[in-house]
This record gives structure tokens, C-alpha cells and sequence, in this order.
């Protein structure tokens, strides 16, 4: 399990470099992927492993912007540090014009005509996107050339 294996490389470094921080950070990872394992009683594939990491980083997103709203600084600077050490076992995220490109193909694809086609064209879109793309963000793109 190569994610398993990095992240107690990681642990490692962060205690001897005593980073209080991105050590608790690990841990949680760590136990988030072993928790997952743990529930499906066999080894986690690559895949699942980045799910697993995918919905860390969509948790610790949606609870920085909430802490951000309510001014809540003292929060808001830990959890950035936290987002960028779950951003590193993740692959390379897409930008908006790249997904906008593979949006464009996908509804030419599936002939997708308005917004009935929705759902059709996420079904083939996500596949092709998955842990390199918010969903949030295919779904805006995809409402806005369908409608």
C-alpha cells in the first residue's frame, strides 16, 4: 500500500522535525485510510485510497470556508496547512479551462443537447475526471454549456 507507506515516511519526518501540525494531519489520514480498510475488510486500491484522500480535502474546504465566514482567523490558518498536506497525495488537479476542454468533448460525445442531457453527461464526465477535479466545479461548467 504505497499512500499507506508515504504517509508513515511522512509521520516519521514530522516528528523528528517535531511539526506539530503536519504530524496530527498524517495521523488523521492515516487513520481516515485505515478506517476505510478496516470497513471494507480487504486492502484499499489506488483508486479508493484517493477517494479516501478526496473526501479529506472536500471536508477540511467546506469547514475552511464556513470558519472564514464567521471570522473565525484563529481556525482558518491551521486548516490551510492541513489542506495543502492533503493536497499532496492527491493527483494534479485540472484547472477550469482543462475541465471546460473535457466538459466539451463529453457533450459532444453523448450529443448532448440541453439541460435534459444533464445527467447523461455527468455519468460519462465523472469517470473521466474523478480525483482530479472538483465536482462542484463540473457541475457548473456542465450547467453552463447545457443551459
Amino acid at each position: 500500500m504505497a499512500m499507506m507507506d508515504q504517509l508513515n515516511a511522512q509521520m516519521k519526518d514530522a516528528m523528528k522535525a517535531r511539526d506539530k501540525q503536519t504530524l496530527s494531519t498524517v495521523r488523521m489520514l492515516k487513520a481516515a485510510l485505515q478506517n476505510k480498510q478496516i470497513a471494507k475488510g480487504e486492502a484499499l486500491t489506488p483508486a479508493e485510497e484517493i477517494a479516501v484522500m478526496t473526501t479529506e480535502l472536500k471536508q477540511r474546504k467546506e469547514s475552511l470556508a464556513e470558519f472564514a465566514a464567521a471570522g473565525r482567523d484563529d481556525l482558518v490558518t491551521p486548516l490551510e496547512a492541513e489542506i495543502k498536506v492533503v493536497e499532496a497525495y492527491l493527483p494534479k488537479q485540472l484547472d477550469e479551462s482543462a475541465v471546460a476542454d473535457i466538459v466539451d468533448q463529453v457533450i459532444a460525445e453523448v450529443g448532448a443537447t440541453g439541460k435534459g442531457d444533464f445527467g447523461k453527461v455527468m455519468k460519462a464526465l465523472m469517470p473521466r475526471v474523478k480525483g482530479q477535479a472538483d465536482g462542484a466545479l463540473v457541475n457548473k461548467l456542465v450547467k453552463a454549456k447545457l443551459g
